[in-house]
């Protein structure tokens, strides 16, 4: 028996020291879910970019780094990381078990260069939710994972405020995926800038609607604190005021103005004293390696070694004084309002109607009811000009035919049934509609287009049918009951929280030591 026991027991001491305790959202606030402590976030902004491989910066897929650098955060009290690029399709077993042995989480974003949505032009479409799940999909079984951001500063100024609308799809399609198919629920949220413009009407917009909708936090990148400042004098204070009522937890995403340098980091005790940790739950620092912004805490050689730089003496010289005092899990009960959705004006035009949740199945069903589709000349070649693109013959088309079932309109809120169909699928559908015209009066030539259409024979023959084909959410729930979609798009679910492997392990070593004592 005493040898099943210390079997037992130091099984439990190994897989702890992988696992550390999820992170959950009560209220406007982040708690360990097993100290029921509350949790300020300590972060640093971690992407390096001195080496560069398929055009992916991925940080968490580097084992040696991850090794070098995780003492030398921890030493400085980080407990965060945020990272803004992986490749899904890489090993990070390594670089998260480094980092949760150090005590850090991660914070990750899911948007990359890659696949994101253009403030200029949004979409969103089968192609990013795709790419978002495949994010998920590879960091959810890590329970040093706090959260996943939506969006950074997609919407930066007045200007392109209707890309929020398909973010916060994005963020809704995501949590609900979470909740559809993995182990325990991970907080999903968006990170802005601080535009004097929309701030107010920003952080409104992702904390309004359906809850299933809202962000379940919000990140500022604020850099007001410059050199030698204030609370007061800095804006801290008047941002702080902006948030002390939001119903969700809220922090800094970014912050370290370096207007001078080297950084002194002084705002580090207002963030983690009494004036703003009622309101914010702490901040990432930009950013840990030393580039061409020169934000760096410290320089990496050509050989891989670290060198401390003097913005990582002085930031470690105020986080060495802060002591964030917070609130019990069980005793906080406050429950705050969510905002009201912004209305349409000069500064704000996303509409509080969100664009569909995309749907691989209902654009193929499409595809196989049409006579005509883009043939595969249609070229979709980055930045090749000529009549055979995408861009240019869905600009061709669009100017022939109606584009509203492909297109979408945040202001108004109105979407296609097709908006979030590949750009290859919607020209098929330009070329199918307008080849319907032409067969009335040529029934032999109706898909030409120079030689960029196809005629083929439909495969079926129920296209009204194709925009009610349910999204592929990869996954069932293993309780709770699942809904149609709201007039949103938003598929409402009920579903128990589960706080993950590291609680049940921590339950089942406790029963054992108790049992073999």
């Amino acid at each position: 028996m005493k040898i099943s026991a210390t079997i037992v027991l130091l099984a439990c001491a190994t897989s702890s020291v992988f696992a550390l305790n999820p992170i959950v959202v009560k209220g406007a606030k982040f708690f360990d879910s097993v100290t029921k402590e509350q949790f300020f976030i300590k972060g640093v902004a971690y992407q390096p970019r001195g080496q560069v491989t398929d055009n992916t910066t991925d940080p968490l897929a580097d084992p040696a780094a991850c090794a070098r650098d995780a003492p030398l955060m921890a030493e400085l009290g980080t407990n965060v990381l945020r990272v803004y690029e992986v490749d899904p399709r890489k090993n990070h077993d390594a670089c998260m078990k480094t980092f949760a042995d150090a005590g850090i989480y991660l914070l990750l974003d899911i948007a990359t260069p890659h696949f994101s949505i253009n403030r200029k032009s949004p979409e969103y479409g089968v192609h990013l939710y795709k790419a978002y799940k495949g994010t998920v999909d590879a960091f959810a079984k890590y329970d040093n994972l706090i959260g996943f951001i939506a969006g950074n500063e997609v919407t930066n100024d007045k200007t392109n405020t209707q890309a929020s609308a398909y973010v916060k799809a994005a963020l809704r399609d995501i949590k609900y995926y979470i909740k559809n198919s993995k182990q325990r629920q991970i907080p999903v949220g968006y990170a802005s800038n601080d535009d004097e413009y929309i701030r107010d009407s920003i952080k409104d917009y992702f904390n309004c609607g359906d809850v299933e909708s809202q962000a379940d936090f919000f990140g500022v990148n604020l850099y007001e604190w410059c050199g030698v400042s204030t609370f007061q004098k800095s804006g801290f204070k008047d941002r702080t005021k902006e948030f002390e009522n939001y119903s969700k937890p809220v922090f800094l995403s970014e912050y370290g103005c370096n207007l001078v340098t080297p950084r002194g980091f002084t705002e580090v005790a207002a963030i983690y004293g009494p004036e703003m940790t009622g309101v914010w739950s702490g901040g990432v620092v930009y950013e840990w390696t030393q580039e061409n912004n020169r934000y760096g805490l410290v320089k990496v050689s050509a050989s891989g070694e670290a060198e401390l730089l003097p913005d990582y003496t002085n930031l470690k010289e105020q986080m060495d004084k802060v002591k964030p005092q917070g609130v019990k899990m069980d005793s906080y009960s406050e429950q705050r309002s969510a905002a009201s959705c912004p209305a349409i004006s000069a500064n704000w035009k996303a509409s509080s109607e969100l664009p569909p949740t995309p749907s691989e199945g209902a654009c193929e069903c499409m595809v196989q009811n049409m006579n005509c589709v883009a043939s595969d000349k249609v070229s979709s070649i980055p930045g090749q000009t000529g009549n055979n693109t995408l861009g240019s013959q869905l600009d061709t088309m669009c100017g022939l035919v109606s584009c509203a079932e492909i297109g979408g309109d945040a202001e108004k809120g109105m979407y296609g049934a097709f908006s979030f169909c590949s750009p290859r699928d919607k020209l098929s559908w330009l070329y199918n509609l307008k080849a319907k015209e032409l067969m009335k009066t040529s029934p032999t030539n109706f898909c030409n287009y120079n030689g960029l259409g196809q005629e083929i024979s439909p495969k079926r023959n129920d296209l009204t049918s194709c925009a009610k084909i349910a999204p592929d959410l990869e996954g069932s729930a293993d309780d709770g009951t699942f809904n149609t979609l709201s007039s949103s798009g938003a598929q409402k679910a009920t579903r128990k929280l589960i706080y993950g492997d590291a609680f049940v392990a921590s339950v089942v070593c406790v029963l054992a030591a108790a049992f073999f004592m």
